[in-house]
């Protein structure tokens, strides 16, 4: 499969579930940088035929980007395992692209899967800001 795949709220669910890696653009038609970012995205896709590459145009599909708190755009979003394990607002160079999809194949899933366990057994205190200190000391 190549080229990119536009998701809606009526697919998205979907598609996260039906595939193992998942990378999602959030974009809009009248966002410079997302149309810059446009062709670096569908070089990747091509150049990487095994992961889906998809794409959440904002104005099409507001309720997904606030599902997501998507505050600007372009945001690259990666999901792996339905799992989201990178969120990064900005247009990416190609280089740094690429670093990225690397970086996303090589993380170890359970890993990952443990470290959100072990943060939601904690209450999710941590990177939750500064609001609330554990009292005892």
């Amino acid at each position: 499969m190549s080229g990119t795949v536009e998701l809606t709220k009526e697919n998205f669910d979907q598609t996260v579930a039906d595939n193992e890696f998942v990378l999602i653009d959030f974009w809009a038609d009248w966002c410079g940088p997302c149309k810059q970012f446009a062709p670096v995205y569908e070089k990747a896709a091509e150049e990487n035929p095994d992961l889906v590459f998809a794409k959440v145009d904002t104005e099409a599909q507001p309720e997904l980007a606030q599902a997501f708190g998507i505050q600007s755009i372009p945001t690259l979003m990666i999901v792996r395992d339905q799992v989201a394990i990178f969120a990064q607002p900005g247009a990416l160079p190609e280089p740094a692209l690429t670093d990225v999809i690397d970086q996303a194949r090589k993380l170890d899933m359970d890993e990952v899967r443990k470290d959100i366990a072990a943060q939601e057994s904690q209450g999710q205190g941590q990177g939750q800001g500064q609001g609330q200190q554990s009292s005892g000391e």
